[in-house]
This record gives C-alpha cells, sequence and structure tokens, in this order.
C-alpha cells in the first residue's frame, strides 16, 4: 500500500494506546514535553476558532476548564496557561474527581497554570458555581482510553457544562463520554497528536481539528489518513532557476455557459493561483471577452455557442488543435447540461490521453467510465450518488485509475486503496462557488504533475481548506464572499 507523504493515519484507541506506549513507554520525562506542545497548539487552534466567532482576546471573559485525572486534563490546563499569557480572560477549573485524585503529569499542568494564572484570575469553583456566559468550555475530563458508562460525578459535571451558555465548547482529544448519553457536547473536537477513529462518527456534528505534534513525521501505512498541512511543503520550496513556463505545466479548462457564466471564472482564477505554468480556457465566445478582461493570465478561447449558449459541437477541432500541448484537462464547472455539449464533452472524453478532473455537469454516469485516461471527480454528495449509482465511496473508488474526491464536512479522498480525509475548511465552504474553486486548484496540481493523482487532489483539498479557514478567521464565516478564498491562497502557502 502506497501512501502520500503530509498524511497522518487514523488510529483506533487501541492502536493509539499501543502507538503511545511504544513511543513513551511510559516515562514521564518523554510525555511532559509532548504534553507542552499540545497545550500549546490547542491554546492556539481555540483561539483560531474563537477569532471565527468575532471573540478577541483583549476583550474580557471566562473559561471554564473540566479536569479528570490524567492528560487529557493536564492538556487543558496547559492550553488554559497558555491563553492566560496573551489574554485578559479567568479561568475557572472544575476538578471532576477533586484535585487531589490528578496524576503526576497533570499535577504538573496544574503547577504551571498556578504560576502563569495568579490568584487574581484563576478560580478553583464547584459544580454549582457554574454559571455564563463563557467564552469557552476545555473539555479535558477523559481521553481515548475512556470506558464506559459514565460516572453520577461525571455526568452531573458533564450535564453543566453542556447547559452553559458559551460561545466555543472545546473538546481535547475525544468528547468526554464519546457517544454514551449525557456526552460533551463538543462544537470542536481537537485530536491531539493522533486523530482517533471515533472523531470520523462526529463528521457533521464537530468541527474536527488535528493538532500535529510531528508523531507521524516519517512516512506510515493505514488505510485510513488525514490530510496535514505538510502537503503543501514542496510549493513552499524554491523553484528550479533553469525554469520556465512549461515546467510546471498546462491546464486546459472546458466549461462555461450564457447561463452559468462565473463557475467556469472561478475555476481559472483559482487554476492561475496553484502554480501551473499555464491555462487555456475554451469557453463560450460570448462570454470569452469579459474573462479575458478579468483574469488576462489566461488564455480565452470563444467557441461557438449552440442556441442556448452552450459550447457547441463544432468547437471540437479547434479545442483538439489546443489539446495537444495541455498536460491535464479540467471539464465541467459551469457547463451545462445540453445534448450537444455532452455529446461533445464525451468525445473529448474518450479520447483523452493526459489525466482528466471531471467536476459538476461532466459528472454524469455515461461520462466519468468513459476512455482509459486517468482522472480526478470531484463530486458533491448529490453528484456522488448520480454517478455511483448505489455503490459505496469504497466500492466506487476501486474503478480503475480512478481518483474519486467526495466533497463534504469532511472531504474524503480515495484512490482504491486508501481513504484520504481533508478535515480543513468547515461550514466557511458551505457557499457556491467553492467547489469551482477547489476543482481548479486540483487541475492546476495535477497538470504540474501530471502522474500524481492523488497528490493534486490532496495539496487541492488541503490548500482551499485552509485558505477558508483564514478567510473565517478574519472574516467570520456569514458576511464573506467565496472568492475572498482567492486571496488567501497566498497567506497560508507563505504561513
Amino acid at each position: 500500500m502506497n501512501t502520500i507523504t503530509g498524511s497522518d493515519p487514523i488510529l483506533d484507541c487501541a492502536a493509539s494506546a499501543a502507538f503511545e506506549q511504544d513511543r513513551f513507554g511510559g516515562h514521564e520525562a518523554k510525555e511532559w514535553p509532548a504534553m507542552r506542545a499540545a497545550g500549546a497548539a490547542l491554546a492556539e487552534s481555540v483561539l483560531a476558532d474563537l477569532r471565527i466567532a468575532g471573540v478577541s482576546p483583549q476583550q474580557p471573559g471566562r473559561v471554564l476548564v473540566l479536569v479528570g485525572k490524567g492528560h487529557n486534563g493536564g492538556d487543558a490546563m496547559l492550553a488554559a496557561a497558555q491563553l492566560a499569557k496573551g489574554t485578559n480572560w479567568t479561568f475557572e477549573i472544575a476538578f471532576v474527581f477533586g484535585q487531589n485524585r490528578l496524576r503526576s503529569l497533570a499535577g504538573a499542568a496544574w503547577r504551571e497554570l498556578q504560576s502563569i494564572g495568579g490568584t487574581q484570575r484563576l478560580h478553583v469553583i464547584r459544580r454549582t458555581a457554574v454559571g455564563g456566559p463563557y467564552l469557552a468550555i476545555l473539555d479535558g475530563v477523559f481521553g481515548f482510553q475512556f470506558r464506559a458508562p459514565l460516572t453520577e460525578s461525571a455526568l452531573a459535571w458533564l450535564a453543566v457544562a453542556n447547559a452553559a451558555e458559551v460561545q466555543l465548547r472545546a473538546a481535547v482529544d475525544l468528547p468526554s463520554g464519546l457517544s454514551e448519553s449525557g456526552a460533551f457536547l463538543a462544537d470542536a473536537i481537537y485530536a491531539t497528536g493522533i486523530f482517533k477513529m471515533p472523531l470520523l462518527d462526529h463528521v457533521g456534528a464537530s468541527r474536527l481539528r488535528y493538532l500535529d505534534l510531528g508523531f507521524f513525521a516519517d512516512r506510515s501505512e493505514g488505510e485510513r489518513r488525514v490530510l496535514t498541512p505538510r502537503l503543501l511543503d514542496p510549493l513552499r520550496a524554491l523553484r528550479a532557476v533553469d525554469s520556465d513556463k512549461r515546467t510546471y505545466g498546462q491546464l486546459a479548462v472546458i466549461g462555461g455557459s450564457r447561463s452559468f457564466p462565473g463557475a467556469v471564472g472561478m475555476a481559472v482564477a483559482a487554476a492561475l493561483q496553484s502554480g501551473v505554468g499555464n491555462v487555456t480556457a475554451f469557453v463560450p465566445e460570448s462570454i470569452a471577452p469579459a474573462f479575458a478582461a478579468r483574469w488576462p493570465e489566461a488564455m480565452w478561447i470563444g467557441c461557438p455557442e449552440t442556441e442556448d449558449g452552450g459550447i457547441a459541437m463544432e468547437a471540437g477541432l479547434m479545442i483538439r488543435r489546443h489539446l495537444e500541448r495541455a498536460t491535464a484537462m479540467l471539464i465541467g464547472p459551469g457547463l451545462g447540461c445540453e445534448p450537444e455539449t455532452m455529446a461533445l464533452v464525451a468525445d473529448l472524453v474518450q479520447e483523452a490521453k493526459g489525466p482528466l478532473v471531471l467536476d459538476a455537469d461532466a459528472l454524469q454516469p455515461e461520462l466519468v467510465k468513459l476512455g482509459s485516461a486517468p482522472r480526478v471527480l470531484t463530486p458533491h454528495q448529490g453528484e456522488f450518488e448520480r454517478i455511483a449509482k448505489g455503490a459505496s465511496l469504497e466500492e466506487f473508488g476501486r474503478i480503475e485509475s480512478t481518483v474519486t474526491v467526495l466533497k463534504g464536512p469532511v472531504t474524503r479522498i480515495v484512490d482504491g486503496e486508501v481513504i484520504y480525509h481533508g478535515i480543513h475548511g468547515g461550514p466557511m465552504l458551505a457557499r457556491g462557488g467553492s467547489g469551482d474553486m477547489l476543482a481548479g486548484l486540483i487541475g492546476g496540481r495535477l497538470a504540474a504533475q501530471p502522474s500524481e493523482l492523488v497528490i493534486a487532489a490532496a495539496q487541492g483539498v488541503v490548500w482551499h481548506g485552509l485558505a477558508a479557514q483564514w478567510v473565517a478567521e478574519r472574516r467570520g464565516e456569514t458576511a464573506v464572499r467565496t472568492t475572498e478564498i482567492l486571496s488567501a491562497l497566498n497567506p497560508v502557502l507563505r504561513a
């Protein structure tokens, strides 16, 4: 099984415990640096999610920290210590099983929090004192080795935490109680060091964050994997001095119609920022001049139109002549579904030799399996159901030379052997046009590396998601436009 660099394995709880035992051997001197790294990463991520909600570190507010006996409670307290350094917030500490039950490293974390928080901003509270409103509640009661059922004490604490008025309920590693009745109702879950399998049960219910602590810096195996920003490292490196535009490939984009002009424009705009050497777009002749004025870096080829404004069959000769230089082709954004246009696309897909990205209107059952060219499919759930005809994602993903990118709250990439999970982006991407830009990014990355379908798809998914989060942290998730993601592609790559 080949897996891509920049992805980490998703482990079940038993395998996670075995991994940590092998890595740390129960030695506190090894575990403590990892706990401190987890606390720092947790604080940074909580701040980022609170920024999305419009919370500033400078404003006054309270944070409730639920502390269990062991490492999760220690991680939560170390995160609180980091938050205390850069904010004006006060911290209420709830020792769910009593302060005298803290294990050694949790006790060390408590002492560090005390040294930073001080007596004025740090308060140990009883359950009856839990109030609100809170900026955040940090759940550090149970770790991944939790065994049901919840005790009465834990149930009572979690009940008041779930009922409290709060901006963000943040679970450390996994929500305490997992799927038990009365479990912590996490708005966001921060997987520390290892992305655990039970998190996949929370897709669509909680924001999933992976705090990469470097446990899997070397290549690792695993059929289910989480994508990390390390995938973008090759794009951050210096380019070869003797390179030119041909070095980075040429993407041909076929799409657009008089009825749906915007989609192909957004796809091309994203492709232009993907690092590809050249972009040539084939669109109906009525919309080409406006697009050429807006995005002059691309070559816009105006094609003969059908009566309803789609690309006409007679454009085939013109398109084929230009395709000789293309290293990848993206078909679909805004294309429309006129029979004449679909017939042209079917011929192009059947004849294609280089890799394809099929998106939007090109995701038709009769098109996705045509020909022998390797291809990336980028459906959302509705489009996937249309082309899969009842097959599961795993079954459909076994189609030879096909990589499927199923978009959703967690985007899954399947190549027949491995399922990669893209967790970046979140609700910011729940708006029209975001899929068109993703298709453009994937198409550009594929043109630059035509034999690397999975890497191109994964780089596009991670880059797109990180850019969406960048926008959300600075502008929120509501009063923003999809195209603002384009302006964030450079900052997240440079970060």
